[in-house]
């Protein structure tokens, strides 16, 4: 379509100013300040402005003053209404080579200016210099670049890297690459154009360090078109967090990763797994660890299509949209679904149902989950505590980062088993249906149903249903009181504990909050309902009862 007089076609550019070396798609960033990164959108005139200008749509929100428009003229679509701008091409950087950036962060000495801002205030306030221990061993160990095993070059303006030759000479023994936040952007390009603009760059890179095991290329904008990538079989470790790449590039850069041990794809908004030739992501023989944190994902579904990953120990899923989690079905596989996975993270996302929880004891190896921020974990939204997921839970022995010790173990099992007695009054059918796990525990502690009893009466009986707890004062206004241990019926229920508690410790005018606190759980847990009873919240022997103040 022709354009018209207040809109320009970015395809049909003007001649550009011999001097500039920016073409539309070149990723840049302002003149000193690497961190200010963003893509060539325009070049050309502008109306009412002489010469040439680049117009550039930023990476970060708010640093730019438009959409790619100016004075009712579009010159180019941004992505937002406040990340475009026009600028003059000698206050933008094309970025550096490789080896030009290594030379910055590790030859560069230290200015005078630099080395005046290290200093401490000493007690009369005055400024008393700080030279760093062994600061020239360091920087002479650091700067003897054939050595080095271990680089960062993040947000140095890495566009292309130079020399193969010069890099693989320079940098034999390099195992470990952070080339987080530059300019690169292609894998590989076949141009007749031998401007190093237009160089191969993460390939070639790759190619160039016979010894790199670790490549970090997070918050690089990756360009979609990739192809000739060549074979990388020294690559174990890559991270692609923040780039942009969706899963139809991954299963094009798989051929040449064939021994890649971890994948690191975080904030990619991935919203699905679309294998090439098959329902189920093939290959990646030796991949352990793939962290899908921070996406879009909504449907298990499109979890289940890397079960058959035969290596897999660790999924990271922290950050997602998933609502539910099931075991596949075995028929049809070639492998055992999930078959090496030990590690399974689903902390934020919105799983609400138990069945979820349940359904991860059918997975062989799974010992380590991670369900904190979930709403089955939220109290407050009808979740349950700790106890009750490693009682379900019958493999864990980690547990929203925290180690389940056997005692704990033993303890919560115990504590479940008794709150479902004391809540379920339907049939047996039903109580193995919302408790799958009930019967087992149940017959492996020897606990008994508790009815009436008929031969223990007075003192004895009820001594048998006393719970030894600890309780704790941690309001700010009730002052230093030691902690007390009490026991008590587990009939009693929240609101009689507040009333003992302003008795035990003589709160006088305070209205007390009560919160059990849990081995393993980073927060305690608020008892906001004065009709449930202590066995009925599954406090057992040995808990611990905070209590505060209302504010």
């Amino acid at each position: 379509m022709q354009a018209t007089s207040n809109s320009r076609d970015p395809t049909r550019q003007p001649t550009p100013d011999p001097g500039s070396t920016f073409r539309v798609g070149q990723r840049v960033h302002f003149i000193g300040q690497p961190r200010r990164i963003g893509t060539v959108k325009y070049v050309g005139p502008v109306e009412g402005y002489s010469g040439i200008w680049i117009g550039v749509d930023w990476d970060a929100d708010g640093e730019g003053k438009h959409d790619g428009s100016h004075n009712g003229v579009s010159y180019f679509t941004a992505r937002g209404s406040d990340t475009a701008s026009f600028v003059r091409s000698h206050n933008l950087s094309p970025g550096v080579a490789l080896l030009e950036a290594l030379e910055t962060r590790y030859r560069t000495a230290s200015t005078k200016e630099e080395e005046d801002e290290m200093y401490v205030l000493s007690t009369r306030n005055k400024r008393v210099s700080v030279e760093l221990l062994g600061k020239h061993k360091i920087e002479d160990k650091v700067s003897r670049f054939e050595e080095l095993t271990s680089a960062s070059l993040s947000y140095l303006g890495v566009s292309f890297p130079g020399s193969p030759d010069h890099v693989s000479s320079t940098l034999p023994s390099l195992k470990e690459l952070d080339l987080s936040g530059n300019l690169l952007a292609n894998w590989e390009v076949c141009l007749p154009c031998f401007c190093v603009l237009y160089q191969p760059d993460i390939g070639i890179i790759c190619e160039g360090l016979p010894a790199l095991t670790a490549l970090n290329l997070s918050n690089n904008a990756i360009s979609p078109d990739i192809f000739n990538v060549p074979q990388l079989s020294n690559i174990r470790v890559l991270v692609l967090n923040q780039t942009g790449v969706i899963w139809k590039q991954v299963e094009v850069l798989k051929d040449s990763l064939p021994y890649v041990e971890e994948l690191h794809l975080m904030g990619n908004n991935l919203r699905e797994i679309t294998p090439v030739s098959s329902t189920v992501v093939q290959g990646f023989n030796f991949l352990r660890l793939l962290n899908l944190e921070n996406n879009c994902i909504s449907a298990w579904d499109e979890i289940v299509k890397l079960s058959q990953l035969r290596s897999l120990d660790q999924i990271f899923l922290n950050n997602n949209n998933l609502n539910h989690v099931w075991y596949p079905d075995f028929g049809g596989l070639d492998e055992v679904p999930f078959k090496s996975l030990s590690g399974l993270f689903l902390g934020s996302n919105n799983i609400e149902d138990l069945d979820s929880v349940d359904s991860l004891n059918s997975f062989p190896k799974l010992m380590d989950i991670r369900l904190s921020e979930n709403p089955v974990a939220d109290h407050g939204k009808g979740g349950v505590p700790r106890f009750v997921f490693i009682a379900r839970l019958a493999k864990v022995q980690i547990l929203n980062g925290s180690e389940i010790s056997p005692r704990e173990r033993k303890e919560s099992e115990i504590r479940y088993v008794r709150l479902v007695m004391s809540k379920s009054h339907g049939s047996s059918e039903e109580i193995r249906r919302l408790h799958p796990r009930f019967a087992e525990l149940k017959e492996f502690h020897g606990l008994e149903d508790e009815r009436p009893s008929t031969g223990a009466s007075g003192p004895q009986k009820m001594a048998s249903g006393l719970i030894s707890i600890s309780l704790k004062c941690v309001g700010a206004s009730m002052g230093e009181k030691p902690p007390l241990l009490k026991k008590l019926p587990g009939t009693t229920t929240v609101g009689k504990l507040k009333n003992l508690c302003v008795s035990f410790f003589k709160l006088k005018s305070i209205k007390p909050v009560l919160f059990l606190q849990e081995e393993g759980s980073p927060l305690p847990t608020l008892l906001e309902d004065d009709m449930e009873s202590l066995i009925e919240l599954g406090v057992g022997n040995q808990s611990t009862i905070l209590v505060d103040e209302r504010p």
